[in-house]
């Protein structure tokens, strides 16, 4: 079954009114491959996301960077699935490193998150990755395990996620997991899926790879066969995000 790329732009905690315009321009006017065969969602802070998706070409969607666990209520600072899906917004951050290293977000918190989201209609981008001492240590794939087992005990229907593998050594940091590294994580994650989801949610469900993806190494990540998409930081801010996005076409050819 094919797995249709998909392409993801985490901006972060960045922009302002002008820099937000300026990137919202720069997507619309660029030549990028057809939606058939490449899914684009950028994902603004949340006081920018009815700006963007007001000015945003038509075959891009947008992504919030997180909403809250349950229903809203009294949870000052929050903002729930319902919002989300009331500002037609229709997908979600869940689950990023950073959330879970500075906000303390365990992978059962992170797993409610997506059941509660999925529930409301929302589709998920739903993070998992290890830090370096995890790595160095023989981890990975123990640590990303049990990051998606938290999710599947959870979910049944993974037809609206999209699972993001993001080295934490990687993002933000330059350093970057080699192709065969980032291949072999994404296999396992299949292979895990496979074994306790199911072969059909394997075959369909779309890894991607994020952690300092820029123009130079897209192609490359974008050619192993378990890396179905990337979901970008930094880069995403900048004119060679129309790069990485391009990238989708290398499947063609693989």
């Amino acid at each position: 079954m094919g797995r249709k790329f998909f392409v993801g732009g985490n901006w972060k905690c960045n922009g302002t009114i002008e820099e937000v315009k300026k990137i919202v321009t720069t997507l619309n006017e660029a030549e990028v491959p057809s939606e058939d065969v490449v899914e684009v969602v950028v994902s603004p802070p949340f006081v920018f996301l009815p700006f963007v998706k007001s000015l945003l070409r038509s075959d891009f969607e947008v992504a919030a960077q997180n909403c809250w666990v349950r229903k809203g209520g009294a949870f000052t600072g929050e903002i729930s699935a319902e919002m989300l899906i009331n500002l037609g917004v229709p997908w979600v951050i869940l689950g990023h490193s950073e959330r879970r290293a500075l906000l303390n977000e365990t992978n059962e918190f992170v797993g409610d998150k997506v059941a509660y989201a999925l529930s409301q209609g929302l589709k998920v981008i739903a993070c998992v990755g290890e830090t370096l001492e995890q790595r160095e240590s023989g981890s990975t794939v123990a640590v990303v395990a049990a990051q998606t087992k938290a999710i599947a005990d959870k979910v049944s229907n993974w037809a609206h996620i999209v699972l993001a593998y993001e080295p934490v050594w990687a993002i933000g940091t330059g350093k970057v997991a080699t192709p065969a590294q980032a291949q072999e994580v994404h296999f396992e994650l299949r292979k895990w899926l496979h074994d306790n989801a199911g072969a059909e949610v394997a075959a369909s469900t779309r890894i991607i790879y994020g952690g300092s993806v820029n123009g130079a190494n897209c192609k490359e990540l974008a050619a192993q066969p378990d890396v179905d998409g990337f979901l970008v930081g930094g880069a995403s801010l900048k004119p060679e995000f129309i790069d990485i996005i391009k990238s989708a076409t290398v499947k063609k050819n693989v």
